[in-house]
């Protein structure tokens, strides 16, 4: 039992956990650190011992993928979004977020599902620097594991009676407990396979665009990233910038008939996919996701505009 693990292995287990979960692995710390608030957390100092395991562990995996961020670029994002049952939207979610509130937005990134490890990564990526990362991952892992140690010590005597029914239950209540973690990844990776399912649709190749733009055919291209994603990076040329909240107004005065390409920086051009479908549903007949998205264009050894 998870209570039994706890009192055994006690802040090892919870350091443990919650680097997992932080590196991007989908096993949720959060109950751990409840459930560790509510058996540990009897004095300042055990309490106190908790919450700076629980941040010590968070930092030190948030600080991987800050240098990963620092270190490959945007690119990194990509594989994170890959290791997360989340919907692959989550590139564009963090660019939103982070390009809006800056450092500030680690306070609360542990909040916001599938924002807290790619919001780290981009800090690295658009080269944050490091203290300022610190201090402001710092404040949010301790907001974050503060609250779980809080809400386990408050309610400490229901969470110890669950826990003993749970117990009373031997192997059974250990199977319920497993059976719920179970059916919670499977949900989420059911999820996962709906998006990628809607997201089969034609696309453009990079050599394909590169040919079109060679030969001077009509072709617009949409940029549908973060400004602070494409100050990293640069734009493809002749790239227009559209802010996938405002597409209409991105895309007015180009005829319908025009072939369009709009590329992200998505697993699954997941961004791109879905401003596609919004621009069919404007009436433009030709439009196509660019296949694997700027890092796809960068990896060709194109150029690019900054």
């Amino acid at each position: 039992m998870l209570t039994d693990l706890i009192r055994e292995f006690g802040l090892g287990l919870v350091l443990l956990n919650v680097f997992v979960e932080q590196a991007g692995v989908p096993v949720p710390a959060y109950p751990t650190l409840i459930v560790a608030g509510a058996i540990l957390a009897q004095d300042a100092g055990t309490a106190t011992a908790l919450l700076a395991v629980a941040v010590v562990a968070a930092l030190l995996a948030d600080t991987l993928w800050y240098l990963a961020g620092r270190r490959y670029g945007i690119g990194v994002l990509r594989t994170l979004c890959r290791l997360s049952l989340s919907p692959d939207s989550c590139v564009s979610q963090t660019e939103s977020i982070f390009a809006r509130w800056g450092a500030t937005s680690m306070i609360f990134a542990k909040f916001v599902p599938g924002f807290a490890s790619v919001a780290t990564a981009m800090a690295g990526a658009v080269g944050l620097r490091y203290w300022k990362f610190l201090l402001f991952d710092a404040i949010g892992a301790l907001l974050w594991a503060g609250g779980a140690v809080a809400l386990g010590w408050l309610f400490r005597d229901a969470i110890n009676e669950v826990l003993e029914t749970l117990a009373a239950l031997g192997r059974y209540g250990l199977m319920l407990v497993g059976i719920a973690l179970v059916a919670w990844v499977i949900s989420k990776w059911l999820r996962r396979q709906l998006f990628v399912r809607q997201l089969r649709m034609d696309r453009v190749s990079v050599d394909e665009l590169y040919a079109m733009l060679q030969q001077n055919l009509p072709t617009t291209i949409l940029d549908v990233r973060s400004a602070l994603t494409q100050s990293a990076s640069g734009r493809i040329p002749g790239a227009v910038a559209v802010d996938m909240q405002r597409i209409a107004e991105g895309i007015a005065g180009v005829p319908v008939e025009h072939e369009v390409v709009v590329y992200c920086a998505c697993p699954n051009e997941a961004s791109a996919v879905k401003v596609a479908e919004k621009l069919r549903a404007l009436g433009f007949k030709r439009v196509r996701p660019l296949h694997g998205g700027i890092e796809a264009w960068l990896a060709a050894g194109l150029q690019v505009e900054k």
